[in-house]
């Protein structure tokens, strides 16, 4: 029967099979705090991901068990292919499940993409299916790993077309409007961009809140589908020091 470390052993063999140093070049200049890599491409993840959930006796526990030493590992596919294999046991998700997940940002999310698959594809269930609350992601808003205050916004983006109460969602998030990091500036923005979208009345009225002292890219991704005429209005006051 199929254990964590076999598990392990053929996440890591199928890295090592597939890796392609020029992809290792070509993709890492998405990553500024550099990309320790093997360079398999996103199709070959998912295909792989795939394969392996068709294993004999893989289930949601021997992955989360063979997560740890494959995230600590610090390769960008070792990591990806654990996320796509948790998002693939989505009907075995629990509040346990959850808290084990966000252990995982103490020490091994630590970039963009991964915290993105992870705010896109797999946190949003465990809202949706009622096994945690928003206020569960309430720490997070101040973790000492950036991505993991990331996460967040981007998390919530889900939540947008089924929460009609935007206000509280913008007062739950609001800190980070005064973060310091630039990864959490896009995952804020990229959020408001999209609460603009549903609501954008409601939207633009925080967004006036905060135009004179939130950074610049938080407004740069939230303006981007607004008309030039539009994005005039979220401009600093030019009596503010920029």
């Amino acid at each position: 029967m199929l254990n964590a470390r076999q598990l392990t052993e053929i996440i890591t063999d199928y890295c090592m099979e597939n890796a392609n140093e020029s992809n290792v070049i070509r993709y890492s200049r998405y990553f500024k705090n550099g990309y320790d890599a093997y360079g398999l491409s996103q199709p070959q993840m998912e295909n792989g991901a795939k394969d392996m959930l068709k294993l004999a006796g893989i289930n949601l526990n021997i992955v989360l068990e063979a997560a740890p030493e494959l995230i600590r590992s610090g390769k960008y596919e070792k990591t990806s292919l654990i996320l796509l294999l948790v998002r693939g046991f989505h009907k075995q998700y629990s509040r346990e499940v959850f808290q084990e997940i966000a252990r995982w940002y103490s020490f091994g999310i630590r970039n963009w993409a991964h915290a993105d698959t992870l705010g896109m594809a797999i946190l949003p269930r465990f809202l949706g299916n009622g096994i945690v609350q928003i206020n569960d992601f309430r720490t997070w808003l101040n973790a000492e790993n950036k991505f993991q205050r990331r996460s967040v916004p981007v998390t919530l983006i889900k939540s947008l077309k089924t929460h009609e109460d935007f206000p509280a969602l913008f007062a739950f998030i609001e800190c980070l409007m005064s973060d310091p990091e630039r990864e959490v500036h896009q995952g804020t923005g990229w959020f408001l961009r999209e609460a603009w979208k549903v609501n954008a009345t409601v939207t633009e009225k925080f967004l006036s809140k905060w135009k004179n002292s939130a950074p610049r890219l938080i407004f740069q991704y939230a303006t981007e589908k607004m008309t030039p005429e539009k994005k005039s209005e979220f401009k600093r006051d030019q009596r503010i020091n920029r």
